[in-house]
């Protein structure tokens, strides 16, 4: 017997886009302008006051104002696209392409602000400590402000679940707002470590601090980095995810007249998730998908029975 295809209907929708899609394209927004007027300020006193560890903040927050950027567009791309027929399973993951992107940006930053770093460190040059921990102070309360805009959608969003919590948070991470979150973060461990670093060698004469302090930030920022580009780059890849796959196979096999031949699942944009499950046994595929519908991760099913 041919196998049938229990698609749902042509012409469905697949707006995979999250529940907080505009809310968080609003914030992303938001932090833009105030990471660029705060990157102006730092990069411009840095240079006054010939403080690395502040110049390398606002250097750092210039390419974060850059990647925050291609978050916003992200945003706004996906939403403009969401119904265009182009996309065959939506626009969901387009945040997870600019998330990617952004710790591209993030991993070169690092490298540079290691980089000088390590020149400074070797030709230690005079500071002007006072004026350079102000501008800071000014960077890191930016700083602080842009993450509480950016945290009210870091919850993660169990959208519809209806209690159903499974413990795998990590499918619900809007990559593209985690993308700006991260950047920030950097900043505000940059400004933080400027403001230690020109401290102590305001009181204490420890110049080198300052350069050392640089050093640090670049190996924290390379690790967020590293972790950002894991994880977007394994949605672009359409990497599965084992609990849900077993999840789907306990739902379907359970009550032992099935049994799954061939499954596939991916994600396709925050919290939401494609299937495609090939099923053999005394069962047809309205029966599959009474059986999976308790698994809310599923946004898009197509289920091949024999």
């Amino acid at each position: 017997m041919a196998p049938r295809d229990d698609h749902e209907a042509l012409g469905h929708d697949h707006l995979f886009l999250g529940p907080g899609h505009v809310r968080n394209a609003r914030r992303t927004l938001w932090v833009v302008c105030l990471t660029m007027a705060t990157m102006a300020a730092e990069i411009l006193a840095g240079m006054m006051f010939n403080s690395m560890a502040l110049l390398a903040d606002g250097l750092h927050m210039a390419t974060h104002a850059g990647a925050l950027a291609i978050a916003a567009g992200a945003y706004a791309f996906a939403r403009r696209n969401a119904t265009n027929r182009r996309f065959s399973f939506g626009t969901g993951k387009v945040g997870d392409l600019a998330g990617f992107a952004s710790a591209l940006i993030l991993g070169l930053v690092s490298i540079g602000i290691a980089a000088e770093s390590a020149g400074r460190l070797l030709e230690p040059s005079p500071v002007a400590f006072s004026q350079a921990t102000l501008v800071a102070v000014v960077g890191l309360a930016v700083n602080i402000a842009s993450a509480l805009l950016l945290s009210g959608g870091q919850g993660h969003a169990h959208h519809g679940d209806g209690g159903h919590g499974h413990g795998h948070a990590a499918r619900h991470h809007d990559n593209n707002l985690r993308s700006a979150f991260v950047h920030v973060l950097a900043d505000a461990l940059t400004s933080v470590l400027a403001i230690v670093a020109l401290l102590a060698g305001s009181y204490l004469g420890w110049i080198w601090l300052d350069p050392a302090m640089g050093i640090v930030g670049a190996a924290v920022i390379a690790v967020w980095s590293w972790t950002l580009l894991r994880d977007t780059a394994g949605v672009l890849l359409d990497t599965s995810d084992a609990h849900l796959e077993a999840e789907v196979r306990a739902h379907v096999e359970g009550s032992g007249d099935a049994r799954i031949t061939d499954l596939h699942v991916w994600r396709v944009g925050p919290g939401a998730h494609a299937a495609i499950v090939s099923v053999t046994g005394g069962v047809d595929g309205e029966t599959v998908r009474s059986r999976l519908a308790p698994v809310h991760e599923l946004a898009h099913l197509t289920v091949e029975t024999r």
